[in-house]
């Protein structure tokens, strides 16, 4: 759990409540390392009503299913790292034990699950990622979850797996960082795109595009907390009760309302994870 141990300084203060409540598609209580209770409380008093709770390996994805469990606000996802796939962890036995999780009626996906090839490098640690990827996609598809997406730097060999398995009935890209291209992808087979910080710091205008041409119907939000702070906080602790700024920044990006944005963001939360 050390990935966020890079994020220093006071936690930044709660920003201005968003018009409408939405979801945080993306977080990592576990490793914000903070009073669950507390992040949510904080979270709904900016608007924030629901979370995604997103494993990372059999521990964390165990933490997750538990957690979602007790909260009525907190919603599961579990699955092992593209990096931890790439370092052998994606076991026959592991992979049961996810499939196993992901059957919980308080589990809504499987994830995140893909390709890092920023991250892991070689042909052997690319091949093992590539392998529990397809795994991931199988287990998303008989457990009828959504399949949560981590892409970084591997766009087109993403789409390739997901278009030679035959991707998921929902399928969303975490933490969306490619650019228009991508996003049109993603609208013409009705993959979602959740956006984080990212999007909100100042050199990330082909983010901004992707955001703005993608189809209302798909967008979503995340923290991908403690990561990936939004501006102006970037570098300091990242948190549920921080998504309004991203919020923000994609109606600006997309010249939408933002109560619209909103609206849409949280009807988009509900059907990505087949949320009643």
């Amino acid at each position: 759990m050390s990935r966020g141990a890079a994020r220093e300084g006071a936690p930044p203060p709660l920003p201005d409540a968003l018009p409408l409540p939405v979801m945080d598609s993306h977080c990592h209580l576990d490793i914000m390392g903070a009073d669950v209770a507390t992040a949510l409380e904080q979270a709904r008093a900016v608007g924030i009503d629901e979370v995604v709770q997103v494993g990372v390996d059999l521990p964390s994805s165990r933490w997750s299913a538990e957690v979602a469990a007790q909260h009525a606000q907190v919603h599961a996802a579990v699955a092992l790292h593209p990096n931890e796939a790439g370092a052998g962890a994606a076991t026959d036995e592991a992979l049961r034990e996810v499939e196993a999780l992901a059957a919980l009626p308080q589990v809504v996906a499987v994830g995140e699950t893909g390709l890092d090839h920023y991250r892991t490098e070689g042909e052997d640690g690319h091949r093992r990622q590539e392998a529990s990827f397809r795994a991931h996609i199988a287990i998303a598809k008989r457990t009828g979850r959504t399949l949560v997406i981590h892409d970084r730097d591997a766009h087109d060999d993403v789409v390739r797996v997901l278009l030679d398995e035959g991707a998921p009935e929902r399928v969303v890209f975490h933490c969306f960082s490619g650019g228009a291209e991508l996003a049109r992808t993603c609208a013409e087979h009705g993959w979602w795109a959740s956006f984080a910080g990212p999007v909100t710091f100042k050199p990330n205008d082909a983010l901004r595009e992707a955001a703005a041409v993608l189809p209302q119907g798909l967008l979503l939000v995340e923290t991908d907390a403690p990561f990936l702070t939004p501006a102006p906080h970037r570098g300091r602790p990242n948190a549920p009760y921080l998504v309004p700024l991203t919020v923000r920044s994609l109606a600006a990006a997309r010249g939408e309302d933002l109560d619209a944005v909103c609206g849409a963001l949280a009807a988009n939360g509900r059907a990505a994870f087949a949320l009643p």
